[in-house]
């Protein structure tokens, strides 16, 4: 057999020979540092066997930043912590142990409870075991072998696995620890080279709250020790930056378990959220869109029509009022069909844009809210286009230029996707090619590059998904434009042609900022709270430095407020540095004190991270207007 190596050369191997084979066929140290396979965009053990013809890349320990490498660093990383937990802690129970992005969990029945302190136990023996060294040793079980060999070492969470496994069964052995698992793995833990163990969580099994609440610990690896380095002090930054200590040291907003995943805005908090809808309205406006204001509550007739009963029911509220059954809008979609359904169309009408920052609710799992970042009460810039198939690609088009403008103007690093038919969607797959099509061809056209996400579009539709990349590496979803097919059959979207025919209509779903909640808790920790001037819930603070300058310092607080900036003037009897202070903690992007050498003509501007000039009154406004202009 012959297999291809990533530099189209051929190598020929006895049959049923594995990845490792091909390694030590190319070289003795290229198999010593081999880590895994990955043929045709997929990760497969070294020990497997390989087809003929097949296309392959050997990774090594070399490929440290790797995400494929990581991932099956952090995989064996995973399972030396099971290893650990099991003997530090007889009794205990293992669940699921899979690498995650930046890391890896395990999730443990502990016969009694464990606090953080258990993290530090737990990682001298992974170090220990380390030490030691450990090798995986891989082989394949039949069902009813598999089910034992659980049953009798009291492992009912992999007892379960086994019982609703897809496919072959195979096992994996390191020191005396054996795991039921599909792979891949390292051959042995010389690579892990630095592994810290980061947090506990709890973790409902199988993410079903109705089953039991396990331990979950997090950790991560790396194949370089200045690599965890440098990622840890990657998390000491993201923990300064966090969206939650930030909004409550900036009063922006406040959650509370009467309302779990619901944000509470304050009056900063309001001014920042009143900017970005401005800015949505006045470039909607400018772009042919029209507002409007659709229900919260719709009989669940609505739901079944539009497939969101079928496909979307589990992340919903429903309620019940005189005898009819009722669902609290996740999506803005349905609502907008029946206003386009209200009155007959032609093509003289379309394109019909519609736009709503619509109230909705979605009913995610307690366990996985985060802050503004994953809530239960959401409100997004949403749109929804009717067009006809001839207007499709300018309406797309037109979606992606102003998404880029909305991005431009906040400085963000955008990368793109498109993301393809899931397993669980409506519609024929011709329709489905046609819809990813168009949006491929839009995205050529405007020389985007992107990459394309298999089975990750919406259930009526693919989409072009917008990510962004914050000041610590961060990938964010923002944006999506989605083409639909489906809806406007499922709801009878017609128009009368030019050839006076009945045509169905095509249908975009367009958010750009995405959730606002969202968008300002991404914006919050990119910016480490030092927003923009132009959102900035207070733009200039004003400190006259004694009594004798109140009047000059409340008159100049007053003009600028008159020209249309947000602007406070603090005169408490509290020390001009310790004012100075808490303006800079405020985050306030101006800083303007007024004393005995200041005067219209020289003003003692610091501007937040402590530069500072002298500058006229038309100066500073000249500034300010430039600043806060969106």
């Amino acid at each position: 057999m012959r297999v291809i190596l990533p530099d189209k050369s051929e190598l020929e191997l006895p049959d049923g020979a594995t990845g490792l084979d091909a390694a030590r066929a190319i070289g003795p140290k290229l198999a010593e540092q081999a880590v895994l396979v990955r043929t045709n965009g997929q990760v497969r053990d070294l020990r497997l066997p390989l087809d003929d013809g097949q296309q392959i890349q050997i990774l090594t320990m070399r490929d440290g930043d790797d995400p494929d490498a990581l991932w099956v660093l952090r995989h064996s990383a995973a399972h030396l912590l099971a290893e650990a937990a099991r003997r530090l802690y007889p009794g205990t129970k293992v669940a699921i142990g899979p690498p995650i992005e930046n890391g890896f969990y395990y999730d443990f029945e502990f016969p009694e409870p464990v606090g953080e302190e258990a993290l530090e136990r737990l990682e001298e023996e992974i170090r220990r075991e380390l030490g030691e060294g450990r090798e995986w040793e891989r082989w394949e079980v039949e069902r009813d072998e598999a089910r034992r060999f659980f049953e009798e070492q009291g492992e009912p969470y992999k007892v379960e696995l086994v019982e609703t496994a897809d496919g072959e069964i195979s096992f994996y052995r390191q020191g005396d620890f054996v795991d039921l698992c599909r792979g891949p793995h390292l051959q042995d833990s010389k690579p892990i080279k630095a592994v810290k163990l980061l947090s506990l969580a709890g973790a409902y099994w199988r993410g079903d709250e109705t089953r039991p609440q396990l331990t979950r610990v997090y950790g991560t690896a790396f194949y370089d020790p200045k690599d965890l380095e440098a990622y840890l002090h990657r998390l000491e930054e993201a923990k300064r930056r966090d969206h939650r200590r930030l909004g409550k040291e900036l009063d922006l907003f406040h959650f509370s378990e009467l309302a779990p995943g619901m944000p509470f805005w304050h009056p900063r908090g309001m001014v920042v959220w009143n900017a970005l809808e401005d800015l949505r309205r006045r470039e909607n406006a400018r772009r042919g869109y029209e507002e409007i204001k659709t229900p919260l509550v719709f009989d669940n007739e609505l739901w079944r029509t539009s497939g969101h009963w079928e496909k979307f029911r589990e992340n919903m509220f429903f309620l019940e009022a005189e005898g009819r059954e009722y669902g609290l809008k996740p999506m803005n979609c349905p609502g907008h069909c029946l206003v386009y359904a209200d009155a007959p169309r032609s093509y003289r009408d379309l394109p019909l844009r519609l736009a709503e920052a619509g109230t909705l609710h979605r009913n995610e799992l307690s366990g996985t809210l985060h802050g503004l970042l994953r809530v239960r009460h959401v409100t997004q810039d949403d749109a929804h286009i009717f067009c006809t198939a001839g207007q499709l690609e300018a309406e797309i088009l037109g979606c992606l230029d102003y998404a880029f403008f909305l991005y431009d103007l906040f400085g963000f690093d955008m990368r793109v996707e498109l993301s393809t038919r899931p397993d669980n969607r409506l519609g024929a797959d011709e329709e489905w090619e046609r819809a990813e099509a168009a949006l491929a061809s839009a995205l050529g056209k405007r020389g985007i590059a992107y990459d394309v996400s298999e089975g990750e579009g919406a259930f009526y539709g693919p989409k072009i998904d917008m990510h962004m990349h914050d000041v610590l590496g961060r990938s964010w979803q923002l944006g999506t434009v989605q083409l639909d097919f489906q809806m406007p059959q499922r709801f009878g979207l017609a128009y009368a042609g030019a050839d006076n025919a009945e045509h169905t209509a095509a249908m975009i779903h367009r958010a750009l900022l995405g959730s606002l909640e969202r968008f300002i808790g991404i914006l919050l920790e990119h910016t480490g709270g030092n927003l923009p001037v132009f959102l900035a819930p207070e733009q200039v603070r004003v400190l006259p430095v004694s009594d004798g300058h109140h009047e000059a310092a409340f008159a100049l607080a007053g003009e600028l407020r008159f020209r249309g900036f947000r602007v406070a003037a603090d005169a408490r009897d509290e020390t001009l540095g310790r004012r100075i202070r808490e303006a800079e903690v405020a985050k306030t992007p101006y800083i303007v004190v007024w004393g005995e050498r200041e005067s219209r003509d020289a003003l003692a501007v610091r501007k937040h991270g402590g530069e500072q000039s002298t500058m006229s009154v038309d100066a500073l406004l000249a500034e300010l207007e430039a600043a806060a202009k969106l």
